[in-house]
């Protein structure tokens, strides 16, 4: 039997900046949703049309204060066409996203934009 990844699970404070940002900036859509009123939490899971890895946010309907994100580096990374017209997308959007990158000695191939709670998604121009 082959394993594979499933999803991965990110807290979020405002479900609907995050399911908003993650639709616009990126085109994943919301494939299924699990309320837990009683428990006082929502599971939202987003994917591309063609993927079936998953991105899981996380609601807690009391989470007042943001979430610690802590100091350990660890991102999302999505795969695109076309780095520089993702790139002006974005920075015409008004998303928070650093300058073209490459690691020391190359091109850029890659940049990082921030969601909605600081969580940082590397894009990176596909092969």
């Amino acid at each position: 039997m082959a394993n594979k990844m499933l999803h991965t699970c990110i807290r979020v404070q405002h479900l609907d900046k995050s399911l908003a940002f993650y639709s616009d900036a990126f085109g994943l859509k919301e494939v299924r949703r699990k309320d837990f009123p009683d428990h006082e939490f929502t599971l939202v899971y987003m994917a591309f049309e063609e993927g079936d890895f998953e991105l899981e946010l996380t609601y807690n309907y009391d989470k007042a204060e943001p979430y610690t994100l802590g100091d350990g580096y660890g991102h999302l990374a999505i795969g695109v066409d076309d780095l520089k017209a993702s790139h002006d997308k974005h920075k015409a959007a008004g998303y928070e996203v650093t300058d073209l990158k490459g690691l020391p000695g190359s091109e850029p191939t890659y940049y990082f934009i921030l969601d909605p709670d600081g969580y940082k998604t590397e894009v990176i121009q596909n092969r």
